[in-house]
């Protein structure tokens, strides 16, 4: 269950809105992810499909765990035994 987001896009996108500075054409497959991030029971749940490719952060954002959108976007997040925390949508190049 995603318990907090960190950020306006995220939670634009999670409303099917279109945000700023996000590809529109990406709307609908990052809102799969996002519900399939609420709908896990456990972490190990984001790891199929493979073309998640859940992967456990390091350096600054060691504690976060990533899922892909695609090749440039990432859906970050914190997870916890209270839910998932800090979901957060990030371009990575």
């Amino acid at each position: 269950m995603i318990v907090s987001f960190k950020g306006k896009t995220v939670e634009a996108v999670a409303g099917g809105r279109a945000a700023k500075g996000f590809p529109p054409d990406l709307i609908t497959r990052a809102e799969r992810r996002l519900r399939a991030i609420d709908n896990a029971a456990q972490l190990n749940d984001l790891r199929s499909p493979p073309g998640n490719h859940l992967e456990a952060l390091k350096g600054d954002r060691a504690g976060q765990h990533s899922i892909r959108i695609n090749d440039q976007w990432r859906i970050c997040f914190r997870w916890t035994a209270a839910g998932t925390e800090d979901v957060e949508i990030v371009d990575y190049h």
